[in-house]
């Protein structure tokens, strides 16, 4: 509720808690995303030409300049399902004139995500690699090929 909250109204929010008591564990499944992940393309390391282009899938957690590795979650997807996007990709160097030379497009900030965080969002085919520097999502390699099968 929390996370969901700060993100409806862009971290504007003012939360207030008390501690009560503890209760009996709600009957029934725990509601799970309704969004998918951006998924890392290949290993390497992030650039900001990768970036520009992956920003217009969803919402990131990595900035350029952090290395990556395939299957890596780098951001939430606008739709349900999992997204594959190349962010360590480099923008092609010719001796060409462009028109658009001139035009950029600013990357915006990456949201940063705490242990809860990353706890609440990973789902079941998910995992959390923790260092002493970084909190890392991905997909579970044990489960890769095994979605739909029971």
């Amino acid at each position: 509720l929390r996370s969901s909250l700060l993100t409806a109204t862009r971290g504007t929010a003012i939360i207030d808690a008390v501690f009560d008591s503890y209760r009996e564990k709600i009957p029934g499944d725990i509601q799970s995303r309704d969004k998918g992940s951006l998924l890392a393309f290949e290993d390497g390391t992030i650039t900001s030409f990768g970036l520009e282009n992956a920003q217009d899938r969803g919402k990131l957690f990595v900035k350029a300049g952090d290395e990556t590795y395939k299957n890596m979650i780098v951001g939430i997807h606008q739709r349900p399902g999992d997204l594959s996007v190349n962010v360590c990709k480099t923008k092609q160097l010719t001796n060409m004139r462009s028109a658009t030379k001139g035009i950029t497009v600013g990357i915006t900030a990456p949201i940063e995500m705490s242990l809860d965080a990353c706890v609440e969002y990973i789902a079941t085919d998910e995992i959390l690699e923790v260092t002493p520097t970084k909190f890392r999502m991905a997909k579970n390699p044990d489960m890769l090929g095994k979605k739909g099968k029971k």
